[in-house]
């Protein structure tokens, strides 16, 4: 087994491969923390903050694995996942032995195995890490990490995992993690439509949407989604946080693996409905929070009394 990772300094030499909405906020806070990080997305000119902030670029995947101690990729769907880390030119491949690949994508847990066992066989230990936060959470590094992997790989990622996320729990073996994720997108997806119908409710009643959430944020209808989605669909603020298309990826990955348990989810079926609505209407690159537009035009205008 490697040495473990340091917290921080020069030593500890990063590629970070993918600077989405979550990603670039993410490989900012490692560089904070002292980490020398490499990055690379297929759109470098996401890249320019974090380059600014002391980054070095790569040209491709594999420059940025052979030049790390540690690789953390974040992508979007699990086609993404396969050929980054499992193409020809990918991760897997080009990542020195004894390194470590952190995958913090939420993707399939049979596909998480089929890495970590890849990574195995090149003496190379490999997590996946998935996180739950958003776009706060992230840029506060303040994320929930549910990770999969050997306990002696998970207790290498530890110190770096504490620069993004304060909430770091060790779910089991490869594949875990994942599946802790989809847990997460299950409870997020039925929570959502409850917080968005009580917004359309308030509206049609009359009430300050505001002033209805001083009050049941406090109570027991408080959740993170509604402390900080709702406050953004009452103003029109439907810019992604995290984006319809990828949550409506996220819930058909929890619905396969649902049917393959042989479980009965009617609650993710719907929201899976609902958001294939929103994207049907154009809102794919909306943030989740944008569901409220799918029930408000479901919904006529009150008859009058």
């Amino acid at each position: 087994m490697a040495p473990a990772v340091p917290a921080a300094g020069p030593a500890a030499r990063v590629g970070f491969i993918g600077l989405g909405v979550m990603g670039r906020s993410m490989a900012l806070n490692l560089l904070r923390a002292g980490y020398a990080v490499t990055v690379h997305s297929r759109t470098m000119a996401k890249a320019g903050d974090v380059l600014a902030a002391g980054a070095a670029a790569a040209g491709s995947v594999a420059a940025a694995a052979r030049s790390a101690d540690v690789v953390v990729t974040i992508v979007g769907f699990p086609a993404d996942v396969r050929d980054v880390l499992l193409g020809p030119d990918g991760v897997v491949a080009h990542a020195r032995p004894g390194s470590l690949i952190i995958d913090m994508t939420t993707s399939e847990p049979a596909l998480a195995v089929e890495i970590a066992e890849a990574a195995r066989v090149r003496g190379i230990d490999a997590l996946d890490a998935p996180v739950s936060g958003g776009d706060v959470g992230a840029r506060n590094g303040t994320l929930s990490i549910m990770v999969g992997g050997a306990p002696e790989a998970f207790a290498r990622a530890r110190p770096l995992l504490a620069a993004l996320g304060t909430t770091i729990v060790h779910q089991g073996p490869p594949g875990s993690g994942q599946h802790t994720k989809l847990c997460n997108q299950i409870v997020i997806a039925s929570t959502m439509i409850g917080v968005m119908e009580g917004l359309l409710y308030a509206r049609r009643a009359g009430l300050d949407p505001d002033a209805v959430l001083a009050s049941i944020g406090a109570g027991a209808a408080g959740s993170w989604t509604l402390s900080n989605l709702y406050p953004r669909a009452v103003h029109g603020d439907d810019a992604p946080g995290f984006y319809v298309r990828h949550f409506l990826k996220d819930i058909r990955i929890a619905l396969a693996e649902a049917e393959r348990m042989g479980l009965r989810l009617p609650g993710l079926a719907l929201a899976e409905r609902l958001y294939q609505d929103l994207v049907d209407q154009g809102g794919a690159l909306l943030g989740t929070q944008a569901l409220h537009r799918v029930l408000e035009a479901a919904s006529p205008p009150a008859n009058p009394r």
